[in-house]
């Protein structure tokens, strides 16, 4: 039977693994539109450029997850934060890349396509970073039940 450490990693690695294809899938939106992309492609550094930092961050991220390093606080931090700046990017008052953006360089239909992929990758974080809490908190919450009836983890 799985233990409950390696139900938790098998839920956070699908959850990233699904994140990570809506974050190419973007980033290949991004290329085929060719509106607001940066180095590598062009001579310029943007918010395209930034985040492609998130790939080498989750790579370390997983490298530490299976090292026993971080744990499910450490993934709600990644997925929460990446959703406010994925949102924070296309939406809202401070928006550098408007849905517009997405929407115009493409035929009607091609361009609702990549626009929903956007909302449904925002909505894959939010949900990630939730399921993420929970695991971290509930892992919390064994900890001070270890703590408290004496029981080392060790």
């Amino acid at each position: 039977m799985a233990t409950t450490r390696t139900r938790s990693g098998r839920v956070i690695y699908l959850l990233t693994a699904i994140a990570v294809v809506f974050s190419l899938g973007h980033h290949v939106d991004h290329v085929i539109r060719g509106n607001h992309v940066g180095w590598p492609l062009t001579d310029q550094v943007t918010v395209f450029t930034i985040s492609l930092g998130i790939y080498p961050i989750l790579l370390a991220a997983v490298l530490l997850y299976r090292a026993g390093r971080i744990g499910p606080g450490v993934w709600a931090l990644l997925s929460g934060n990446g959703a406010l700046f994925v949102a924070g990017v296309h939406f809202g008052p401070l928006a550098v890349e408007s849905p517009r953006d997405i929407l115009d360089p493409y035929p009607t239909l091609l361009g609702w396509f990549w626009f929903g992929w956007l909302i449904v990758f925002v909505g894959v974080l939010v949900v990630t970073c939730v399921v993420e809490t929970r695991l971290w908190l509930r892992q919390r919450a064994g900890r001070a039940r270890s703590v408290s009836t004496g029981a080392t983890g060790r």
